[in-house]
């Protein structure tokens, strides 16, 4: 059965299947495994002959596997065969439904990023926004995958979330309609003689927008393009190819990210092929908070070959690989943690994140509400403990000017440095 590789914050969400782990038994460990089984097995038939309402023995399987995989890590779950087969589709870039980006956090599904150009964008929710009822319904209780199956519906149905906001007293509703959700995971236009490209996911055609819109940017601004911004902000992850193509796409050689999983034998190491698509323009790239996982992967790549100039707050630290594994036919896959990814210096960011080489604020980073929003792998329950090592120490974070309205003081930041204004230094001059 085909394996691939996921690095994304959404969906987080474990056993009949068990048995198929364990056929046969060799030695005290598994005998031990099956003793574990017998408990398992006295435990189901109890619920099977005394809860208060008959429940399908498919019910009660399904929610058993996803409590065992649940429980190891945030990003760890069990896709039934629908939510995996809705997996596969929004790996291609097209899906139904309201346009978030999710996990699953004390109990309440809690947004990591809504994507650009949806109906959950449009409609004003935010990253760390919390949502409380799906329809005036409380989604306590409800297991991740059972919240999404819930936002998801047919394209022009009304929908009504109830919201939790850090920093606002009183939870609120927003009404959307829900659309097919066509991810434009690459975006791009100049800004003058420097080429803005916006990647918003990594999904299969991220790799190819990116190639498609440097071209474009070439053809537009001509030889006289004094670099690139690549902005990264809120973008929640996806697939490790994709990643690695992109990063391939910027370097002339070198590793891009190793991964390395329980067993030595486990470990791989990704590298680049040569050719920077960019001829070695300068390079700005844009993370903060909402960065996780594959647009980790990205930035540290850039920084740790010192192909890119890192700006903006330092990213969420998701640093695990998650392999989808199918089950047997029609009963759906794991999405199961099975590895570490490290930068090409040797550096885990699990639970650290990226620090970028400019801290420039968002906001106000003091700002109650704006610490609250900020929450990173480190906030989730269950999350993997990173390797210790010491973090890069964090520059001074530089704030837009006192009284001065700008719209993105990041990115005006990012230009201004293309521009050569301020006494900032390129990547490739360090």
């Amino acid at each position: 059965m085909k394996r691939f590789a996921l690095l994304g914050t959404g969906m987080a969400a474990g056993f009949a299947a068990a048995f198929m782990l364990f056929p046969v038994a060799h030695g005290a460990t598994d005998l031990s495994a099956y003793r574990q089984l017998d408990l398992f097995s006295d435990a189901f038939e109890r619920v099977r002959a005394d809860y208060v309402r008959p429940v399908a023995d498919s019910e009660l399987v399904s929610a058993a596997i996803e409590g065992m995989v649940s429980s190891l890590d945030p990003h760890s779950s069990y896709m039934d065969a629908k939510a995996f087969a809705d997996m596969k589709i929004q790996t291609t870039g097209q899906f139904g439904g309201l346009g978030l980006e999710v996990t699953m956090d004390d109990g309440l599904v809690k947004v990591v990023s809504p994507i650009d150009d949806t109906p959950a964008a449009r409609a004003g929710i935010k990253t760390a926004d919390f949502i409380a009822a799906i329809d005036g319904t409380p989604i306590q209780g409800l297991s991740l995958d059972d919240a999404i199956a819930k936002m998801r519906g047919a394209p022009g149905s009304k929908i009504t979330l109830t919201i939790l906001r850090p920093g606002t007293k009183k939870p609120f509703d927003v009404a959307l309609v829900r659309a097919v959700v066509q991810v434009d995971s690459v975006k791009y236009h100049r800004e003058g003689d420097i080429g803005y490209i916006r990647l918003a996911a990594f999904n299969e055609q991220t790799e190819a927008g990116l190639e498609h819109a440097v071209r474009d940017l070439k053809r537009q601004i001509g030889s006289g393009i004094k670099g690139y911004v690549i902005d990264m902000r809120n973008n929640p992850g996806g697939l490790l190819d994709q990643a690695v193509g992109v990063s391939d796409d910027l370097l002339t050689g070198g590793e891009v990210v190793s991964t390395r999983g329980r067993n030595p034998d486990d470990t791989q190491v990704y590298n680049a092929k040569g050719g920077d698509i960019t001829d070695g323009k300068p390079i700005v790239v844009l993370i903060n908070s909402g960065t996780a996982s594959a647009s980790e992967i990205v930035a540290g790549a850039l920084q740790d070959h010192k192909r890119a100039t890192i700006v903006g707050m330092t990213s969420f630290g998701k640093g695990s690989v998650q392999t989808i594994i199918p089950l047997s036919p029609g009963n759906g896959a794991l999405r199961l943690t099975t590895a570490r990814y490290f930068t090409p210096s040797g550096h885990s960011i699990q639970a650290l994140g990226i620090t970028p080489d400019v801290q420039v604020a968002e906001g106000d980073e003091n700002d109650a509400a704006t610490k609250l929003a900020r929450e990173s792998e480190a906030d989730l329950p269950g999350h993997l403990i990173g390797e210790s090592a010491a973090k890069k120490p964090a520059a001074p974070v530089i704030h837009a000017p006192a009284g001065k309205k700008i719209d993105d003081f990041q990115l005006s930041y990012a230009l201004d440095m293309l521009n050569g204004k301020g006494a900032m230094k390129s990547a490739n001059a360090n």
